[in-house]
Formats: structure tokens, C-alpha cells, sequence
């Protein structure tokens, strides 16, 4: 049996790690996945991943993440649920990440925008590959 996936996508917000009780660095993030094709609207819409990192590369996410940057993940599907104060099983899906690329992360963009936060209009925006281009390099 394989249970392995590979996403590419955004963090949602800055990672922030936590410690179990026996001290164990873990952080959980959300990932932002553009989908391939536009609705009927005519815009893209998005997954949204939630992922749990553990150990050094929970530390090294929190401490080198933020909110924007773009991340590879490899990991396995989990699920798992528990019941909430009102009694109901609540199940939750997620990726347990065993490596995790930094592949973007907004320091360099951030570094060539102005203090007064205005963007500059020189500086290269989003990269132009594609995910699969990033993947498959």
C-alpha cells in the first residue's frame, strides 16, 4: 500500500511552533493550492491543505516561513478524529509532512520592497514557472 503526496502551493499565515509535553517542536500550517483551471466566473480557486511538521523541520519552518511563502511538501494523508465539547465526533484530514522544501520565502521580495511599504514596480513579482515545472525540474 502507498500513501504518499506531493504539494506545492502558500502558507496562509506564519507558521508558530509549538512544544509537546515531552518537548517535541511541532508546527501546523495551512496551504493555499491554486487549483488548474478557472470556475465559471472566470476565477482560480484554491485548496486549502492543512499540514502538521515536526521536530528541526518544524523549527526551521517557523523560523525561516511566513505567511505568502511558497513551500514543497512531501508527506502522507492522515486522518483522525476526536469528539468536541458537545459530544460530536469531529474528524479531521490532514498532511503529515516527512520533508519540506523552502522554495520561496518572501524574504528576498520583501527585502527589495521600499520601507514605506509601497511595492516596487522594477522588482520581479510571482515566479513564472509552474508547479509542475517546480516539481519535476
Amino acid at each position: 500500500m502507498l500513501n504518499q503526496v506531493t504539494l506545492v502551493g502558500r502558507l496562509t499565515r506564519d507558521p508558530e511552533v509549538r512544544r509537546t509535553p515531552e518537548g517535541t517542536a511541532v508546527t501546523n500550517v495551512t496551504i493555499a493550492i491554486n487549483r488548474h483551471f478557472r470556475n465559471q466566473q472566470g476565477e482560480i480557486e484554491a485548496d486549502f491543505v492543512p499540514c502538521t511538521i515536526w521536530r528541526k523541520a518544524a523549527e526551521n519552518t517557523a523560523q525561516y516561513c511566513k505567511k505568502g511563502s511558497l513551500v514543497g511538501v512531501v508527506g502522507k494523508i492522515q486522518t483522525r478524529f476526536y469528539e468536541n465539547q458537545e459530544g460530536k465526533r469531529v474528524y479531521v484530514t490532514e498532511v503529515v509532512a516527512d520533508s519540506i522544501q523552502f522554495i520561496d520565502t518572501r524574504s528576498s521580495k520583501q527585502s527589495r520592497e521600499p520601507a514605506n511599504g509601497s511595492t516596487n514596480e522594477t522588482a520581479p513579482s510571482e515566479p513564472k514557472e509552474s508547479i509542475e515545472e517546480i516539481l519535476f525540474k
